[in-house]
């Protein structure tokens, strides 16, 4: 996912931390990771782990009723909210994970109809004023609403 967060910790441990930092001061992204609730954790981690995998993620974490997934570093977790309904769609949330090709995108959303998840805009190229991406929206199972994206240079 390539993104970063800055915290203002203090102390030798948190030294990933202040590194995160000086990459937000240089420009660097500010977000370190996403989390989205989940009513069933083990469903969740199905589709996930499917899904996430077309664009080079993999579980990296499992603790009870969490799980993250990343390339290196835990950057996209769920959580068990067991008595969690599903999101409504109107609620204008979505996660966007960065692709680096068009084939990885329609690995994604390809991998996440086959595990339970729903489309929500086919994989295609969507021009707009600034900018030209290829993107493909899901559903998860419980209705969070994931987005995979890349910029093609031609």
């Amino acid at each position: 996912m390539d993104c970063f967060v800055a915290q203002p910790v203090i102390g030798p441990r948190f030294a990933r931390t202040r590194w995160l930092l000086a990459m937000t001061d240089k420009g660097g992204s500010m977000i370190d990771h996403v989390s989205v609730g989940v009513a069933d954790l083990d469903r969740a981690a199905r589709f996930y782990e499917a899904a996430l995998a077309a664009l080079g993620l993999s579980r990296l974490v499992t603790r009870p009723g969490t799980v993250g997934f990343g390339k290196t570093y835990p950057e996209f977790w769920i959580n068990l909210r067991k008595d969690m309904r599903n999101v409504p769609h109107e609620s204008g949330t979505h996660i966007c994970v960065r692709a680096r090709t068009t084939a990885e995108i329609d690995a994604f959303h390809a991998a996440a109809l086959d595990n339970g998840g729903i489309s929500d805009g086919p994989p295609g190229l969507r021009p707009h004023d600034r900018v030209k991406y290829y993107a493909a929206f899901v559903l998860d199972p419980d209705g969070n609403r994931i987005e995979a994206v890349t910029f093609p240079q031609s």
